[in-house]
């Protein structure tokens, strides 16, 4: 298998972003008789990368700043977009020297028609990526894609309805999973009061304005919340106004909710390990949610907003409320905090659920889902 990055995106632990992570567990999770998978990333990236995959490098394509609305200009009028068909195809420009391959095209649709024909094109879509797509226009760029992967039954159903008809077949849901064994560190002795950590991108989207307002109604003194991320993967970006919002809002929440930064895939497993309760309290219709699966993982309580595909990351194990509630996030941490048997149950029914669901499990469904031999892609269909 070769993974095909967007331009810009790194594949290092370095970074927080969840599809080189998603890369890195499938890689690892490789069964030894097959070939080692290898990932296509752009020159100038972050050097240390996984070691999971042999790395590809080539020499991306120099921006434009009019591609953006040229290439949607192109679309509109029923023809490639140029300035896409541009960056991607900086991306493939040594695969007359790969072996044949299913190329999967994490995220980038406009790749799949750039792939030779000596290998086997595969749409890995992670978010909702044809939007801007008419159908016609997504039938001519995936013709050639032997399956168009999913991480989610929810994804799937928002792609297949962006597609011709004789598309929908295609496509196909791999859930991602998780490293149960690097998330499975030694916890500290719980504590008197109850450990909340939301980790993630600090925005709108992300709720964490609803999970501060459920700490203010709450009003507890044993509730100790922690928000981990900024709005992007960089420590040192100044404050965005949503940041400075939640900030002086906490301040008045008497010492219960303390930021902290953006921290490197390495340091996660630890800091998760501390909290007791994980929240992902998303007010948008996450296509996974892969914080839900490694906060189980890692041995605490989910509570997860009922949105998306985060029910299909958390299954039966964690809590679930309906979006945009602050109302229910701090009824079902009252319920944590006030009864240690129902955490002890809700924690060790999320460890089982993450164990359930490791990357082995996600990398025998891809196989599945491919339908064919990664040593002769050719032989098979989607």
């Amino acid at each position: 298998m070769v993974h095909v990055l967007t331009p810009g995106d790194h594949f290092s632990p370095r970074t927080g972003s969840a599809v080189p992570t998603i890369v890195d567990g499938l890689s690892r999770a490789t069964p030894p008789h097959e070939p080692r998978p290898a990932v296509v990333v752009a020159a100038g990236t972050y050097p240390d990368r996984y070691t999971s995959a042999e790395v590809l490098e080539y020499a991306a394509a120099r921006p434009r700043r009019a591609d953006r609305w040229v290439d949607a200009g192109l679309a509109r009028a029923g023809l490639p977009r140029l300035g896409a068909r541009r960056a991607l195809g900086a991306a493939l420009a040594g695969q007359r020297g790969w072996e044949p391959a299913f190329v999967l095209a994490h995220n980038a649709p406009a790749l799949v028609p750039l792939v030779d024909d000596r290998h086997a094109p595969v749409l890995y879509a992670h978010n909702q990526l044809l939007g801007t797509y008419s159908a016609a226009e997504a039938g001519r760029v995936l013709a050639r894609a032997v399956v168009v992967v999913c991480v989610s039954d929810h994804l799937s159903e928002a792609v297949r309805s962006r597609l011709p008809r004789h598309l929908r077949s295609r496509v196909r849901t791999v859930r991602n999973g998780v490293d149960v064994e690097a998330f499975a560190v030694r916890r500290p002795p719980r504590g008197d009061a109850l450990r909340v950590t939301y980790v993630g991108r600090v925005i709108p989207d992300k709720g964490v304005h609803v999970l501060l307002d459920a700490v203010a109604r709450l009003g507890r003194a044993d509730v100790e919340v922690t928000v981990v991320g900024r709005p992007g993967f960089a420590a040192d970006a100044p404050l965005s106004p949503y940041e400075r919002a939640l900030r002086a809002q906490a301040a008045g929440l008497r010492g219960t909710v303390r930021f902290a930064s953006f921290v490197a895939r390495t340091d996660l497993p630890a800091l998760l390990a501390r909290a007791d309760v994980v929240v992902v309290p998303s007010v948008w219709p996450e296509p996974f949610g892969l914080t839900a699966l490694e906060g189980m993982a890692a041995g605490a309580a989910v509570v997860a907003s009922d949105v998306g595909g985060l029910p299909e990351a958390v299954g039966d194990a964690g809590l679930l409320v309906p979006p945009d509630d602050a109302g229910a996030v701090a009824a079902a941490l009252e319920a944590l905090a006030d009864d240690p048997a129902l955490l002890d149950r809700t924690r060790a029914a999320c460890a089982a659920h993450a164990r359930a669901n490791d990357w082995s499990v996600a990398s025998a469904r891809l196989r599945r889902v491919l339908g064919a031999d990664v040593l002769d892609p050719t032989g098979g269909g989607p």
